[in-house]
């Protein structure tokens, strides 16, 4: 699917204007009471469509993690596959698998991931949000940056999954300073997840390494400031991206594989662990390295 067929124009929004921040935690603690531990927020690698149906060692591990941390009672999910203008997160009983991808072998194309949706969740999520109205989108569903990574964390697809749209006309900071919204969902069992790669050059791709393991050094040299920059929760460094080094235009030409990990560095309380996972390049201009925090 191309991108100019799902930026979304404005509307259909839901209104915040009297809404008070005490009534809308207390609608969300009907919807989903507190728990005794507060879930971990993950940045995920998803790289290319067909690890959604290869056994590797990418989808072994994000089967591995899943096992380690408690069963979500959501998932949430910004991925770099929803680009819109202004924000939405998906509110239908039963949100579709979407395929939005070509070239690819038609096993990938047959997958249907039937986790259910959450309109009431989506509905409160939405009011927690105060500097922005966020819409109830019932369209989009879930784009490969979600399935191909929850299909291999719950293979019951028992789970409620929904998505949180990246609004592509604002800077890094917006995004950064959206997310705080969230974090009242950590408490709640919801577990949220971005979706994209924090080097992504498609324009550079070794296609004849298209498999391998292999960063040009470019890459391998970007990734590694912006897991120093994690480590040393730099925050700021990683908003301002593009003055981090000369490379940084090369490992982010269009921003939209990297918003998601500031979604997730934007959730990050003063003890949270972090931990790297899947820390690999690949194809040369790609890289799969992905964070838990908490």
């Amino acid at each position: 699917m191309e991108r100019s067929n799902f930026l979304k124009l404005m509307g259909g929004t839901i209104s915040l204007g009297a809404v008070g921040s005490v009534s809308v935690l207390n609608s969300l603690m009907d919807t989903l009471p507190e728990t005794d531990t507060k879930m971990p927020v993950l940045f995920v690698g998803h790289g290319s469509p067909m690890n959604g149906i290869e056994d590797n060692s990418f989808s072994q591990y994000w089967k591995k993690l899943a096992s380690e941390i408690e069963k979500p009672k959501a998932v949430l999910c910004v991925s770099a596959h929803w680009l819109t203008k202004g924000t939405y997160i998906t509110a239908m009983e039963k949100p579709p698998t979407i395929h939005d991808f070509g070239g690819f072998p038609q096993a990938l194309f047959d997958v249907e991931y039937p986790a259910p949706g959450d309109p009431k969740l989506a509905e409160e999520t939405a009011k927690l949000f105060t500097t922005t109205t966020v819409g109830l989108d019932h369209e989009w569903g879930m784009d490969h940056g979600t399935w191909t990574i929850v299909r291999h964390m719950y293979q019951d697809a028992d789970i409620p999954v929904l998505q949180l749209s990246i609004d592509y006309n604002q800077a890094p900071q917006y995004h950064y300073d959206l997310a705080k919204n969230l974090q009242a969902l950590r408490k709640k069992g919801v577990l949220i997840m971005g979706s994209g790669n924090m080097v992504h050059n498609l324009g550079m791709v070794a296609w004849d390494k298209l498999n391998e393991p292999f960063g040009f050094d470019w890459a391998i040299e970007m990734n590694t400031i912006f897991k120093q920059k994690i480590e040393a929760n730099d925050h700021a460094a990683l908003i301002a991206y593009e003055k981090l080094n000369a490379a940084s235009k090369l490992a982010i030409p269009t921003p939209d594989h990297y918003y998601p990990l500031l979604y997730t560095l934007a959730l990050k309380e003063e003890k949270d662990a972090i931990s790297f996972f899947n820390d690999e390049p690949m194809a040369g201009s790609l890289t799969m390295t992905s964070v838990k925090i908490g």
